[in-house]
């Protein structure tokens, strides 16, 4: 058995501490040295000196937070090796959004992975997910309940073509909206869809990257004044929460959440983060001989795993 070092990684205020690194995993507030796995404001905070991130994650950082995004970045392509004070590190496709990563980090022969955010469905908006075998698998755990299971966002965003009226989609700007362009465009070919001008950048940038999401154009007010059916205004949780009583539109979000999904017109089930048997099969495929788990609860996973596997809970 490797000598699996117990504090390798810590929970603090501030995020995930390595102190044998001296770096921080997707810190909470500005650190020196941050290794961030991918742009969504949870992970990826303004402000760091030193970021080591994807090409992806950098530009998205650098559209949110402008030049407040880092005062360095580090950008490196996935499998490409760095090392911060002796910790060897790489980059895996997470399968999450564009450009998200899983950390692998290697110390005294010992390999600890970090999942960041990851989902293992197929996406063709971003890199599919890499399971590589780790010691240690540091996974997220916010849909960890055997009771959870994602349906298939190719059959569920077909719920859409029963809905006449135009639809307000709601959506997480990044990640969430490219892959639902995407969606729709594949699985609603008679549908318009209109995109909120705060997405657009994100929506660029991914066409910037090489990934093709089909046909949108930006929201323009007269064409759902004008046309009163057959279109999707994709817009982000600000704006779908402002517009409470919007009239002629069915309201909808896509989430993988249950409480999100009251008082919608339809509910609509697609989350960019693993479900129960994600996590599973990503544990086989691992082989970690201890799983630690943070975002979210690991006592089901601790109790499902109970006298097989060690199930360390850091949150």
């Amino acid at each position: 058995m490797n000598n699996i070092l117990q504090d390798f990684i810590e929970l603090t205020k501030t995020g995930l501490y390595c102190r044998y690194g001296d770096f921080y995993l997707d810190p909470k507030e500005a650190v020196r040295h941050a290794v961030i796995s991918h742009a969504h404001g949870d992970h990826a905070v303004s402000g760091n000196h030193q970021v080591y991130c994807t090409k992806a994650t950098q530009l998205f950082m650098q559209h949110r937070y402008k030049k407040f995004a880092a005062a360095d970045f580090h950008v490196f392509q996935y499998k490409e090796q760095f090392t911060l004070n002796g910790v060897n590190i790489n980059f895996y496709p997470a399968g999450h959004i564009l450009g998200s990563a899983m950390v692998l980090m290697e110390y005294k022969g010992v390999r600890y992975l970090y999942t960041g955010d990851y989902k293992t469905e197929s996406d063709n908006t971003c890199e599919a997910i890499e399971f590589i075998p780790a010691d240690v698998l540091i996974t997220e755990t916010t849909f960890a309940n055997p009771n959870v299971a994602h349906p298939d966002a190719a059959v569920e965003i077909q719920k859409l073509n029963s809905v006449e009226s135009n639809i307000m989609l709601g959506a997480y700007a990044l990640g969430k909206s490219q892959r639902l362009i995407s969606l729709i465009n594949q699985h609603c070919a008679d549908k318009k869809i209109l995109v909120h001008h705060s997405m657009m950048p994100f929506v660029q940038i991914y066409e910037q990257l090489g990934i093709d999401l089909g046909t949108y154009q930006p929201y323009d007010r007269k064409i759902m004044k004008q046309q009163l059916k057959g279109n999707i205004y994709i817009v982000p949780p600000m704006v779908f929460n402002s517009y409470i009583r919007a009239i002629n539109v069915v309201r909808v979000f896509a989430t993988g959440w249950q409480h999100l999904q009251q008082g919608n017109g339809l509910h609509l089930y697609i989350s960019d983060h693993v479900d129960w048997q994600g996590i599973i099969q990503t544990i086989e495929k691992v082989k970690p001989s201890e799983v630690w788990t943070l975002h979210g609860d690991g006592k089901q996973l601790k109790n499902h795993f109970e006298n097989k596997l060690t199930v360390k809970i850091l949150n």
